[in-house]
């Protein structure tokens, strides 16, 4: 995980990301995230603390989470 202001991820550079929040937060907030793309790299935030930590993870791996996110492999049943 970055902090904002180490390990290169300043406030300048997340101000620049195109942040995107999930179609599925609505306006009654909840617990969503906001993903970004910076060099090569997918960038994640909780989007009720957009000033909080960022995670910042290679595009491969963000494709696999996601690819498993659909195939129902994280579902609490």
């Amino acid at each position: 995980m970055i902090q904002k202001g180490t390990q290169g991820m300043t406030d300048s550079v997340s101000s620049r990301v195109m942040w995107r929040t999930s179609s599925y937060s609505g306006d009654g907030g909840g617990q969503c995230v906001q993903v970004g793309k910076c060099g090569g790299m997918a960038l994640v935030r909780d989007s009720k603390h957009p000033e909080g930590p960022v995670m910042a993870l290679k595009a491969e791996t963000w494709n696999a989470a996601l690819d498993q996110i659909k195939r129902g492999e994280y579902d609490l049943d």
